[in-house]
């Protein structure tokens, strides 16, 4: 009988719903053996003393691309995926970002060729919409749908990207027809900018107020108003980095009326407070991302949710900008009021330890939802499983093996992205990834890296199996469609 390519021995195995201890054998990248396995392989490993979960699919995280003042993301494709692999993640879901007057199409190859010959995991595409015109509506989303393409994400909020309530209503009603799964950023933008006016007005411009601009009352509304438009068109949506309680409470109350409505979170809601905006100087530039970090009563409320089941993802919502770096965070200048601050905060590489460490070896979290939340749901959600997400006969061989008693000083030199700091520097945690496997292939081993530039692959989308739930319009008439039910 022939080789297989990969045996695993006494593999002691997490999925989102089992645990098992088996032999797993890999053949062309994929796996084709799970039990004891009798046969050879050119390469066999004894992962005895090793947790093996599967691949981490991290489904928000921004990857060499331009914000809408014109900054561009530290992090290019290989150094992202490169930090990603190290940190356990083998596929990610960036954005091919539109913005007013671009085509979608263009945007979506332009993307391609940034990614192409850099990527060193596998990877999708999400859509960012921020210019729904006839042509992006009625013919540039339906093909890219088809193409698998199938979601994309809508801002509320940035006054480059944000849609009217029309033209978000417009969107979700392409995603219902076609197929297709809606995120979206749910903040406030008026109220936001209002509050900001007045704040620099009155002399208040360090990133502290950035957190005072954006209080959760403006992401309550717009979750509100998020789940009501939904819930009109009859379409799911994933509401993207909800930072604490008033959030929760409307996603909650959503989804116990049976409404199509999940959620994500995001470490930083978790592991930064407020109070990281307000240190000395500039320094709290470093924590600033929307929604903002919030007090320590909402972490833990952040932390119930997802003990409870309300949250389905935990990405990273990797935004990497360098903060000595005259093109990063303080491009506007050495004194730039909160608003002229580039907005977000790396993390593609401690997504997942930081809450393996805090979330399971502190009892919070069961291994089989840690593997939900940091991988298989989001393959789910994004119509990638089982080929992602899952350790199964047929599924991509991607593997991270884990040394659950290893204790780790999180500091930014033991990272691999283009970053000069983390947000999680000190940070003390228990449970680190020791191997990560790519289809088969060992990419990184106690923090060196193996992997080529280029040999990531493409991950077409399938139909998401959220837009299968039954159907529950408000009335008969079915504005999707634009016909009455019968």
């Amino acid at each position: 009988m022939a080789n297989l390519d990969l045996i695993i021995r006494n593999a002691n195995v997490a999925t989102s719903e089992n645990r098992f201890v088996c032999d797993i054998g890999v053949v062309a990248g994929q796996i084709c053996q799970i039990g004891e396995i009798n046969q050879t392989a050119d390469e066999e490993l004894d992962a005895t003393g090793f947790l093996i979960t599967p691949g981490g699919v991290d489904s928000h995280c921004h990857v060499e691309q331009i914000s809408s003042n014109g900054i561009w993301t530290a992090d290019d494709w290989f150094s992202a995926s490169r930090s990603a692999v190290c940190g356990g993640t083998t596929t990610i879901i960036p954005f091919a970002c539109q913005h007013r007057g671009q085509s979608l199409r263009q945007v979506v190859n332009d993307y391609h060729d940034l990614a192409t010959p850099k990527a060193a995991c596998d990877y999708a595409f999400h859509l960012i919409v921020s210019d729904p015109t006839e042509q992006v509506l009625g013919q540039e989303l339906p093909s890219l749908i088809k193409a698998g393409y199938t979601s994309f994400k809508i801002y509320l909020t940035y006054d480059a990207l944000k849609l009217s309530d029309r033209e978000f209503l417009d969107v979700l009603a392409v995603a219902r027809r076609e197929g297709a799964m809606v995120m979206v950023h749910a903040e406030n933008n008026d109220m936001i900018m209002w509050m900001a006016e007045r704040l620099l007005a009155a002399g208040l411009a360090d990133p502290r107020y950035h957190a005072t601009a954006r209080p959760m009352l403006v992401e309550r509304e717009a979750t509100h108003r998020t789940i009501s438009m939904a819930e009109l068109v009859d379409v799911p949506v994933l509401i993207v980095h909800v930072s604490g309680a008033e959030a929760i409470e409307q996603i909650k109350w959503a989804q116990n009326r049976g409404l199509k409505v999940f959620a994500e979170t995001c470490p930083q809601y978790l592991f930064l407070t407020e109070d990281d905006l307000d240190r000395p100087g500039l320094e709290g530039a470093k924590y600033m991302c929307s929604p903002p970090p919030r007090d320590k009563a909402n972490q833990e409320i952040v932390w119930q949710a997802l003990e409870e089941g309300v949250f389905e993802v935990f990405s990273s919502d990797h935004a990497p900008y360098r903060f000595d770096d005259p093109k990063g965070k303080l491009a506007a200048g050495e004194s730039p009021h909160f608003k002229q601050i580039a907005n977000g905060v790396p993390g593609i590489e401690t997504r997942m330890t930081l809450l393996m460490s805090e979330g399971v070896n502190k009892g919070r979290l069961s291994l089989q939802e840690f593997v939900a939340l940091t991988s298989t749901n989001a393959a789910k959600l994004y119509g990638l499983h089982p080929r992602k997400g899952d350790i199964t006969e047929g599924s991509d061989a991607d593997f991270i093996l884990w040394d659950m008693n290893k204790e780790v000083t999180i500091s930014q030199e033991l990272l691999h992205d283009a970053m000069d700091y983390t947000p999680y520097q000190d940070f003390k945690v228990k449970g680190w990834p020791i191997m990560t496997y790519l289809r088969g292939k060992k990419i990184c081993d106690s923090g060196n890296f193996f992997g080529r530039a280029g040999e990531g692959q493409f991950l077409e989308c399938g139909r998401p199996p959220a837009l299968d739930l039954p159907t529950n319009l408000p009335t008969r008439f079915d504005p999707a469609v634009g016909k009455f039910r019968a």
